[in-house]
């Protein structure tokens, strides 16, 4: 760890997954000026990459989903260290964290409070689930100091929605959390060849990935019917992912005899791989804070196909770098997969484009810069 100690940062997370996947660059950045805590569920340390060497890891157990008496031992664990340890700010990352790290860090009068929102659960919930979740969204909105959103068209969202006034929600640089790295997402013959020969897929298809969570909030079962749909013997989809609510199964059943051109593959940490073997990435979400795996998809000079959602439009300029649909439209979806399908030029000129871009807007270095501008800006 080098850093000259000029204030004390701690960046809370539930899961050491997430802290490595979105904040990996931005302690190392900023750890060469400040002194860095990271506080996460961290068990075994390989978990968090290469973290450790920039930050101090603070091991509190804080849970993905409600359970009162744990959370309450978390609460009461932060809070203790934040009173111990008089940091200048504490910044977290997902709700969970964000509500207990918030509720610690405002009753240890840590002067910065930090959380960043990468999407609404509530938007896609119905009655009281919605009023709690909003409700939720709202206090840790007041609990903080500062309010970021990954996306421009989440912030706009979150300010009609009540969630904060618009003076207390930014957006840093062009948006992202992370950003892409250009190095480990880009085109590779040799990676495209392995993984279609490992997985069954002919070298000339036309493959569909879909890389994410397997859940109904990410329109699994409307690209499962989408696909049965399409006319395209030459087609294969790819889902990879971890199945957190049995949708494997579901698609299966919604694919029927489509389902010999479709393979599953389970959680990777090896996203790079399959975004290399594929042609489009399909992204058709209900929610999203931002679409950060369409941006690295892009970096792949992948184009995609995914829904007309805030923070989605963000990630796709629509005819340029990819295609969008309803929500919730199967038939749009085919439609658009149809489209590309038979297009190869268009896909290849959209997939150059989303690289350029992402490379532009979104790289790892630009976003680590901003974020780097955030914080000096609020050290002094």
């Amino acid at each position: 760890m080098n850093s000259t100690g000029n204030a004390r940062i701690c960046f809370v997370v539930s899961s050491p997954l997430t802290a490595r996947a979105f904040l990996s660059g931005h302690i190392a950045a900023l750890s060469g000026r400040h002194a860095i805590d990271l506080v996460a569920d961290a068990g075994d340390p390989a978990e968090l990459g290469g973290i450790p060497a920039h930050a101090r890891v603070v091991p509190v157990r804080i849970r993905r989903r409600i359970a009162l008496l744990a959370d309450l031992a978390a609460l009461l664990r932060l809070h203790a260290l934040f009173r111990r340890e008089r940091y200048a700010a504490v910044s977290s990352v997902t709700p969970k964290a964000g509500m207990l790290a918030l509720l610690a860090a405002a009753m240890a009068r840590v002067p910065l409070r930090i959380h960043i929102f990468t999407g609404q659960v509530w938007a896609t919930r119905r009655g009281w689930q919605r009023r709690l979740l909003k409700a939720a969204d709202r206090l840790m909105a007041r609990l903080a100091t500062h309010v970021l959103a990954d996306s421009r068209s989440q912030r706009d969202f979150m300010i009609a929605e009540g969630i904060a006034p618009a003076e207390k929600i930014q957006v840093l640089g062009d948006g992202s959390i992370c950003g892409a790295d250009g190095e480990r997402f880009r085109p590779d013959a040799g990676r495209r060849a392995e993984v279609r020969l490992a997985q069954g897929i002919p070298g000339e298809a036309v493959v569909f990935l879909f890389l994410g969570r397997l859940n109904r909030d990410k329109g699994v079962l409307d690209l499962a019917t989408a696909f049965a749909e399409l006319n395209q013997p030459a087609s294969w989809l790819l889902v990879v992912g971890p199945d957190e609510e049995g949708m494997g199964e579901a698609m299966q059943a919604r694919l029927g005899a489509s389902r010999d051109r479709c393979r599953f593959v389970g959680f990777t940490d090896r996203p790079e791989d399959y975004m290399a073997a594929a042609d489009v990435f399909c992204l058709p979400s209900y929610r999203e804070g931002f679409g950060m795996a369409v941006i690295e998809a892009a970096a792949a000079g992948m184009p995609a196909i995914a829904s007309r959602i805030y923070g989605v439009t963000d990630a796709v300029e629509e005819g340029v770098t990819g295609l969008l649909h309803e929500p919730g439209d199967a038939a749009g979806i085919a439609r658009t997969m149809d489209l590309l399908a038979n297009d190869p030029v268009r896909r290849t000129a959209m997939g150059n484009a989303a690289r350029e871009r992402a490379l532009r807007l979104f790289s790892g270095e630009a976003v680590t810069a901003a974020w780097a501008r955030f914080y000096e800006r609020l050290l002094g």
